[in-house]
């Protein structure tokens, strides 16, 4: 299923209107109705807000091969690999992240990055830059590596 399906289809569950929606994620409606006609995709900034107020996870909005029955609620575990136990454990910590070359975010390119959370593919993190303090999603499939800054140690 698609994003703006599972968008449209999360949103009638809940009881919100587009109208609704759009408030709460401070765009129009005309907006939300293109992200549900699959006409424009919303930023990546916005996905964990749209994902927070629909009750499911990134993961779920962003993969196409999830079926219907099988989304993660934020309540739902999720697999407990080593992979997400070593992810889970940088919570909280300062890292900077190195990129394929073809999926650099320049945001966050040579930047300390505090960790705020992993959720499947994705991770949450806050950057200070000269704009000011920002979050971003940095999807794990565009991280070469990650480097765990001094004074963070994993436990």
């Amino acid at each position: 299923m698609q994003l703006g399906m599972k968008l449209a289809q999360k949103r009638k569950e809940l009881g919100i209107t587009q109208i609704e929606l759009a408030e709460r994620m401070h765009v129009t409606r005309q907006t939300v109705s293109r992200w549900e006609a699959g006409t424009v995709l919303p930023d990546v900034e916005k996905i964990t807000s749209l994902a927070s107020i629909l009750h499911v996870t990134c993961d779920y909005l962003l993969r196409d091969d999830a079926e219907d029955g099988q989304e993660q609620t934020a309540s739902t575990p999720q697999k407990n690999t080593a992979v997400s136990r070593l992810l889970q454990s940088i919570n909280g910590k300062t890292v900077k992240f190195s990129f394929y070359e073809e999926e650099e975010d320049y945001d966050l390119f040579d930047e300390e990055c505090t960790v705020l959370c992993f959720d499947g593919n994705w991770i949450k993190v806050s950057v200070n830059t000269k704009k000011g303090t920002m979050e971003k999603l940095v999807a794990l499939s565009s991280v070469l590596s990650i480097d765990l800054l001094a004074g963070s140690e994993v436990r």
